[in-house]
């Protein structure tokens, strides 16, 4: 199948060796993941040492709001890359022509909505909801209010990423996105530092970065890759197409809602704190963030391994797929485990100017905490790449509720101890991922979403 394609541009996975397979997929996503995170890091970094402290908390309480309203768009993408998937392993190109085209009109539509959303409850939600500190309120309306009218970009970029990998390509979307990624520094250098935009440069710079990605890779999937050659039939919407698209990519949507506003409401436990620690848990997420991603980048090839066979029938390749996987996550989270306890401190520093002494104390000391729990953080993710790639629509929910219960007890009990205090903040993440893992593997383990493979 990949042959007739062209082995450039699409990946047969349902044959040859899972650990290669898998390992060569995911390489690349690591890169982009990193990537990707570049965004948002850069703007935390520029803020942070170009701007001043306010201005690095003022981006940071934005994060989890937005999430809320990106979680539908990159959900949706999520599963359509999954039907794609799906029906590449089963061989059937004429629906995987017609996922590629309904989608880029429902996410179209879904991402405009979202963002016109986000847009106009931008400042209730900062003011009124989050409590935010009036001392970097108005830059963070500013902030999220930019983010959200460019959310159309990173809504398509993500979509037909998540397309190109489920026929096997993971390379093609790392192109673009290192290409966006220093236009993006380049443009916030020059808004922040030369014209003097302050948190608003950074936030143009972010999403017109974001836009020029996804006009740049879909300009290029239709010239270039076999896949993409889309007859006029093709164009027609089909309702069974985008009732299974919202389907799968609807539960994924959920999970991601529920964890996002789980975090907006950890959001108003965080701003119960000063600036600095609001700046040390703004900080500590970025990093984080980037340890997640590699993560991420593991249960996104996974899904797409599992997707192809799912399609082709082969339960008994997703079985190996799963142990190939933890094997690998288990030494990279060893890794990491050992690199946090050495040198947090160091990546805190990266962030934050060396005169922020209490910052940085915080940020270091609150990684190594997180850094015990990413074994279980890790068994989240391979699981989910399993069962997101079956398309298993129950685990998104049960996953999102367990992590959204967690993340909003947890944090209210933890910090209102005298002798814990904000250290709650990070030490209730860590019990949360503990939980999150464990009904992870316990759903891995039920048979009804094996449906019929053999395993």
């Amino acid at each position: 199948m990949a042959n007739a394609l062209g082995k450039k541009y699409a990946k047969d996975m349902t044959v040859g060796t899972p650990t290669s397979l898998i390992l060569a997929f995911m390489l690349p996503m690591m890169m982009g993941n990193i990537f990707q995170q570049f965004y948002n890091i850069v703007d935390t970094i520029i803020a942070g040492r170009f701007i001043d402290a306010k201005a690095l908390a003022a981006v940071g309480s934005t994060g989890h709001v937005t999430n809320l309203f990106f979680a539908l768009g990159n959900g949706l993408a999520t599963g359509i890359g999954i039907v794609v998937s799906q029906f590449f392993g089963a061989g059937d190109m004429k629906k995987v022509k017609k996922v590629i085209t309904n989608a880029l009109v429902i996410v179209s539509a879904t991402s405009m909505f979202v963002g016109l959303l986000g847009f106009a409850f931008s400042k209730p939600v900062l003011a009124y909801i989050m409590k935010t500190p009036e001392d970097i309120l108005d830059n963070a309306i500013i902030y999220m209010s930019i983010i959200c009218i460019g959310f159309i970009g990173t809504a398509l970029y993500n979509t037909i990423s998540y397309i190109m990998r489920g026929i096997g390509d993971s390379q093609t979307p790392l192109y673009f996105l290192i290409a966006s990624s220093f236009l993006n520094v380049a443009m916030d250098l020059l808004f922040v530092i030369a014209f003097d935009m302050g948190v608003a440069g950074l936030a143009v710079a972010t999403v017109t970065a974001q836009a020029l990605s996804a006009f740049g890779s879909i300009l290029f999937a239709f010239l270039k890759n076999p896949v993409f050659k889309i007859d006029k039939s093709d164009w027609k919407l089909d309702a069974q197409i985008i009732t299974t698209c919202y389907k799968i990519g609807g539960s994924m949507a959920l999970q991601s809602g529920l964890v996002a506003m789980s975090f907006v409401i950890l959001q108003r436990v965080i701003n119960s704190f000063d600036s600095i620690v609001v700046a040390a848990f703004t900080t500590t997420s970025k990093i984080e963030n980037l340890v997640n991603m590699q993560f991420k980048a593991l249960q996104d090839s996974l899904s797409t391994f599992t997707g192809q066979n799912i399609g082709a029938r082969k339960g008994e390749r997703v079985k190996k797929g799963f142990k190939n996987g933890m094997t690998m996550m288990v030494i990279y989270a060893i890794a990491m485990i050992a690199i946090m306890g050495l040198f947090g401190d160091f990546f805190v520093k990266i962030f934050i100017d060396s005169s922020e002494t209490e910052i940085i104390q915080y940020g270091s000391r609150a990684m190594r905490i997180l850094s015990y729990f990413y074994l279980p953080l890790g068994t989240i993710y391979v699981c989910r790449g399993i069962l997101n790639g079956a398309g298993d629509a129950k685990f998104p929910v049960i996953s999102g509720a367990s992590e959204m219960i967690g993340r909003i007890v947890f944090p209210a009990f933890l910090c209102s101890i005298p002798f814990i205090g904000a250290w709650g903040l990070w030490i209730s993440t860590g019990i949360t991922w503990t939980i999150v893992g464990v009904t992870a593997f316990i759903r891995f383990n039920m048979k009804d979403w094996r449906k019929g493979l053999t395993m």
